[in-house]
């Protein structure tokens, strides 16, 4: 494509979005941080605002207790006098994924990887239409299968992989890198972000990344490609996103990966 990545155009900023001083939507709760004695920093992502910040007073009063938890989805109110201002938020518990998830510690680990790395990585006011929706789709994976521990951390690792590709950094998975051959790719270059078939690849596997079969339909998605999988989307975040901005991955990436690798 002429570049090593595939990079996505993010210059449109719609003025309508920018420029608002009050908002109402639904939204996931990413973090939320104390201010003061009851009132709360916290930050939504949101279908049409992007990753959007607001004080929420009374945030850990009784009358709100547990509606700011990391994974919630809620009906959010936002206003400011001036559209650059953090503004006041008013939340309101629409689905509380993070109580659902309290009794699968692994679940909940993914949920607080997401949350932390969308929270990280997002620019703020942005607007990622398509990450809310498969953030969505994730958190109800994680809620709708109890019984399948298989299908989630595959889900979870395609969802790392769409968030490098919203963020301009996509891989490249469809060719290999070196021959243009679409068989036997099991390799992926940490120099160009591109597949490498396994003959090219050999001379060089020691410093290639594993490409796991179920990114590209070819393989199962079972414990060791899931760990697989987390190493290759580890590497690309920590090397074109947060790297950027002299951050480590969140540690509650870390914490999933060690109890996804504890549990094999």
């Amino acid at each position: 494509m002429g570049s090593e990545f595939r990079r996505l155009n993010f210059n449109f900023f719609p003025n309508d979005v920018k420029d608002q001083m009050e908002w109402t939507g639904d939204a996931i709760v990413l973090a939320a941080r104390k201010h003061g004695e009851r009132s709360a920093v916290v930050q939504l992502l949101t279908r049409t605002y992007g990753r959007h910040a607001g004080l929420m007073r009374g945030a850990t009063g009784k009358r709100n207790r547990g509606v700011a938890e990391p994974g919630n989805l809620v009906a959010a109110s936002w206003k400011a006098r001036l559209s650059d201002h953090l503004g006041m938020l008013a939340l309101e518990p629409m689905h509380q994924t993070a109580a659902g998830l309290m009794a699968a510690p692994r679940r909940l680990a993914g949920l607080a990887s997401a949350c932390a790395i969308a929270e990280m990585a997002l620019p703020e006011r942005e607007p990622h239409s398509a990450l809310y929706d498969a953030t969505l789709a994730l958190f109800s994976v994680m809620e709708d299968h109890p019984g399948e521990e298989a299908i989630w951390p595959a889900a979870y690792v395609r969802w790392e992989l769409g968030l490098l590709t919203e963020l301009g950094f996509g891989l490249d998975l469809d060719t290999c890198a070196a021959t243009g051959v679409r068989d036997d790719l099991i390799y992926v270059s940490p120099r160009s972000a591109r597949a490498v078939s396994a003959a090219a690849g050999e001379p060089f596997k020691d410093r290639l990344l594993p490409l796991p079969g179920f990114l590209i339909e070819r393989g199962p998605a079972d414990a060791q490609a899931v760990t697989d999988g987390l190493v290759l989307t580890r590497y690309f975040l920590q090397r074109h996103v947060f790297d950027a901005v002299n951050k480590m991955v969140p540690a509650a990436r870390d914490r999933l990966t060690n109890l996804l690798v504890d549990d094999k």
